[in-house]
């Protein structure tokens, strides 16, 4: 713990949904759901306007229907939330070079490492400059939190949402924590909150009371101790910088599911180019490649096949990836399916061209001695977390930008920018029966006429984004702005979250 209140949380409010809202000046106010829209769809962020209603994340998007049926519902646009993202970051790193990135939209920052805070007073200065950039910056708001640790600045930016700033002071952690449900502290989730439920503790005070001796007891001698001291307030846990990637993948869950052998095969080629498309892109290679299988009853099974060395040649990719799918029982439906490469190294093992054609003359996979099976397990409801297939998922259509719209053949997911060469810059409002219904606005201007076009309409085509606000992206540069004398920029924050249910994702 420090003494000081010098590290700082961040986190976007309701990002996903702020975003939209911004871009589209027809839904501000109003509550905008963002996620998956077809029948397995799930929702990824709600607007505070859609939480009225008691819409939240992940919530089946058939729920959040019943429960908000006059809501905007869009499908995520992960290329315009990046673009969003980078910009936050790069203010980030003007406050400190230590900045952790945990998604898209929230990330701890050290501001004792450049001098940016060292005391309540100039990190409650820093807190509030930043927030003010990226208002600036963005349109779009942020809540922060400052505390002596990260699990204590976690809970302040909680407690400042929405668009708030939380100072917690140092030597106030216990009086603060007694209170709040176990569930607060990293690592109890709802197996481990249940476990202790039973064991009569809910509330930190209860899991002090405790003592450290009866939490080894209930929970093992690693997660017990950390418990202990994290409910006493004690978290040494540093902000780090850089956070190497383990593995990247993609998954897709199908609104139907499939038993089309060749289908599913078609798939698995489909999303093992989709993942090297990622791991080149993160500048990796990797040396073993994963299959991940969802079947009809929920059931997973997960395959994997280790390589001579590391690759991001899409060919070995695909073919390790069908061979591990020959090992798999898709009997009875399939509904989702993912792939996903791990072992990375930033450099590739040229000889594996070679190595995928001996593989396919053999008819075994290079380095099949070292392969992994992996172990069929229920997995419960929670596989509809996964991007569908009508566009929520990174990547798909929805998000992906033109190129990747224009090879859906005509197809209009709600909430993508369009431009008509009449009528200019727009967005989606919904399509069907051969129509696409298109509203006419840009972000810096009023709500805009919606007009209907045939589907096929050859003065329409999908379009980048547009820039939220007319202001340039570095603080530095804004006329006015409180506090703008920032310098350097920060790298990219990795996407994420914690919701590992399936989307294009890099995990580290």
């Amino acid at each position: 713990m420090r003494a000081a209140p010098t590290i700082l949380h961040l986190d976007m409010d309701a990002f996903f949904a702020a975003a939209e809202q911004a871009a589209k000046p027809s839904l501000r106010g109003k509550p905008v759901i963002v996620g998956g829209l077809g029948p397995r769809g799930v929702v990824a962020t709600a607007s505070y306007e859609a939480r009225v209603f008691g819409v939240h994340s992940a919530m089946p998007m058939a729920q959040a229907r019943r429960l908000a049926p006059n809501a905007a519902y869009l499908v995520p646009r992960f290329a315009f939330y990046r673009s969003i993202s980078e910009q936050v970051m790069r203010l980030l790193g003007e406050l400190s070079p230590l900045v952790e990135p945990l998604s898209l939209d929230e990330a701890f920052v050290d501001l004792e490492a450049a001098g940016a805070a060292r005391d309540a007073a100039s990190a409650r200065a820093a807190g509030e400059r930043l927030r003010a950039d990226i208002l600036a910056v963005t349109g779009l708001t942020g809540s922060v939190g400052l505390a002596g640790s990260k699990m204590l600045a976690k809970i302040a930016s909680e407690r400042a949402k929405p668009d708030g700033l939380v100072l917690i002071e140092p030597g106030t952690e216990r009086e603060l924590l007694g209170p709040l449900s176990v569930r607060i502290l990293p690592g109890v989730g709802p197996a481990t909150g249940e476990h202790l439920r039973r064991g009569g503790i809910t509330t930190c005070a209860e899991l002090v009371q405790a003592g450290e001796d009866e939490l080894v007891r209930l929970v093992g001698k690693a997660h017990g101790t950390g418990l202990y001291r994290m409910a006493l307030g004690h978290d040494d846990r540093p902000v780090v910088a850089e956070r190497d990637t383990k593995s990247v993948s993609v998954e897709d869950t199908f609104d139907v599911d499939l038993h089309d052998r060749v289908r599913i095969r078609v798939e698995v080629e489909r999303l093992a180019d989709r993942c090297v498309q990622r791991l080149r892109a993160s500048g990796h290679s990797g040396r073993t490649i994963v299959l991940k299988v969802r079947r009809y009853d929920f059931s997973t099974l997960t395959r994997s096949e280790t390589l001579r060395g590391p690759t991001d040649d899409p060919t070995v990719v695909r073919e390790a990836a069908a061979r591990l799918l020959e090992a798999v029982d898709t009997t009875g439906g399939v509904r989702l399916l993912g792939v996903g490469v791990s072992g990375l190294a930033d450099y590739t093992q040229e000889d594996l061209f070679a190595q995928a054609a001996s593989a396919r003359a053999a008819g075994v996979g290079a380095g099949a001695g070292a392969s992994g099976v992996g172990q069929s397990q229920e997995n419960g409801a929670g596989g509809s977390a996964a991007p569908h297939r009508d566009g929520a998922g990174e990547g798909d259509s929805a998000g992906g930008g033109p190129a990747e719209a224009e090879a859906s053949v005509r197809q209009w997911p709600a909430g993508q920018d369009v431009r008509h060469a009449v009528y200019g810059a727009g967005w989606v409002q919904g399509s069907g029966v051969g129509r696409v219904t298109v509203r006419f606005e840009v972000p810096q201007g009023a709500p805009g006429r919606v007009r209907t076009f045939r589907v096929d309409d050859p003065d329409l085509a999908p379009s980048e984004p547009l820039p939220l606000v007319d202001q340039p992206s570095s603080p530095a540069d804004l006329s006015g702005a409180d506090g703008a004398d920032g310098a350097d920029g920060a790298e990219e924050g990795g996407e994420a979250g914690g919701a590992s249910g399936g989307r294009e994702s890099s995990s580290p």
